[in-house]
């Protein structure tokens, strides 16, 4: 086991900033050897989040290759865009380091492919860091599932519903900032485009990837007139944003169907006003359900629930994991949940095992914006989700256990939470 790792760290928009502030810029035993981007002025910012925490400055660096070439980088953290994303993955792969990659989707299905081909090849872990499927109220539905509580579980909703007109679609045009990059696949295509967080932890709950598979999605879209009416309000009716043909329809609903009789339903909301934001994470069983939206657990013979009960479920059923981490206190940003997310790939790195969500996990949840974007050409038609494992799903490798386990609930008391600097 290491007791320190050296990382790569590629990507210093909003969000990769957010989460060396926040998270690895805080972690006494992992080095951010590297920090990369084509911004010197983002490069600096996040050289000075290290300094703050008493760290060694990190080589700033905008060549990738500088990374890769250099033998004692033990991992790479990819927070850019998503286009280019899969393509740095494969060659951070390639060159041997654990790779851990930010959320999104993909637009062809042969970079999902070409993923798989690599981490089969190389043998060297790929990890999408889905935070959800470290929230509390997942993980918790995660212990519920090993204790029997849901019977058999049945089926599953998820959604991103997420008003982005503002927020990062149209964010600080005014002041001739660079649209976010997410515009341009609103203007170009018609998918299911922000599935994993959802689908990260309805994966787990279900076994996919373990004793269970999806066999095929069907996707639905409405028409694409959000973001053209929002511009034309915000920007004027003869503006360049008002005129723009936008393709991304505003509510995708995505149906998937697993070999072992579930159906999943995953909604992608994020161009029309709501009132607020929803992940509408349910699970629906024969002996009982949890539900977000409502914040309601129920099981066969309770009294009818009212509305945020969930209080009740988190003393009753709690995450071993966020038992000990709520008594510790959250930090790292989303609930504590960014913090769990890169603990999980931190300690893999150091032990040298496989991590918690793994490259057929990472590669399926991917996959989904290319599927979803075929079945909604084709007029909505069942299109097959493929089988990333080539038929090892029925009979995986023995799990790694430990305390970010997601595949069964482990207790490990060992493993600390939080390595700060001293």
């Amino acid at each position: 086991m290491k007791e320190k790792i050296r990382v790569g760290y590629v990507g210093l928009g909003k969000r990769g900033r957010g989460m060396l502030k926040r998270c690895f810029a805080q972690m006494a035993d992992v080095e951010v050897a590297y920090l990369c981007d084509l911004s010197r002025e983002r490069m600096e910012q996040g050289q000075q989040y290290l300094l703050d925490n008493g760290r060694e400055p990190a080589v700033l660096t905008a060549n990738y290759q500088d990374i890769l070439q250099d033998p004692t980088v033990d991992a790479v953290i990819l927070m850019t865009g998503w286009d280019n994303r899969p393509e740095l993955a494969k060659q951070s792969m390639l060159a041997g380091k654990y790779t851990a990659m930010e959320v999104g989707c993909s637009k062809t299905l042969e970079e999902c492919f070409d993923l798989i081909e690599t981490y089969e090849k190389t043998g060297v872990p790929l990890m999408m860091l889905e935070n959800c499927c470290y929230g509390r109220r997942e993980m918790m539905t995660l212990h519920m599932r090993e204790l029997g509580l849901f019977g058999e579980i049945v089926h599953c909703d998820g959604a991103y519903g997420h008003y982005l007109a503002d927020e990062d679609l149209f964010n600080n045009l005014e002041i001739k900032d660079p649209p976010h990059y997410r515009l341009a696949h609103y203007i170009s295509g018609n998918r299911e485009n922000y599935p994993t967080h959802a689908l990260g932890p309805i994966s787990k709950v279900l076994n996919l990837n373990r004793g269970n598979r999806m066999l095929r999605l069907s996707s639905f879209s409405t028409k694409a007139v959000g973001l053209k009416d929002h511009a034309a309000d915000r920007f004027g009716a003869d503006s360049e944003y008002a005129k723009i043909d936008y393709k991304q329809g505003d509510i995708v609903n995505t149906v998937i169907t697993c070999a072992n009789g579930e159906t999943i339903l995953l909604s992608l909301d994020t161009t029309i006003p709501r009132a607020y934001y929803s992940r509408n994470y349910t699970v629906r069983g024969t002996k009982g359900l949890y539900s977000e939206e409502r914040k309601v657990g129920y099981l066969k013979g309770m009294a009818e629930p009212v509305e945020n009960n969930e209080k009740e479920f988190f003393e009753k059923y709690d995450h071993p994991l966020h038992r000990e981490y709520e008594e510790l206190g959250t930090r790292g940003g989303h609930g504590g949940m960014d913090w769990l997310v890169c603990r999980a790939f931190v300690e893999s790195v150091k032990n040298g095992t496989n991590t918690p969500i793994d490259a057929y996990d990472s590669v399926l949840w991917l996959a989904i914006g290319a599927l979803s974007e075929q079945s909604i050409k084709g007029g909505n038609i069942p299109v097959e989700v493929p089988d990333f494992t080539n038929g090892k799903w029925q009979d995986r490798e023995p799990i790694v256990e430990g305390k970010y386990c997601l595949d069964k609930v482990c207790v490990d008391k060992e493993t600390k939470i939080f390595h700060d600097i001293e």
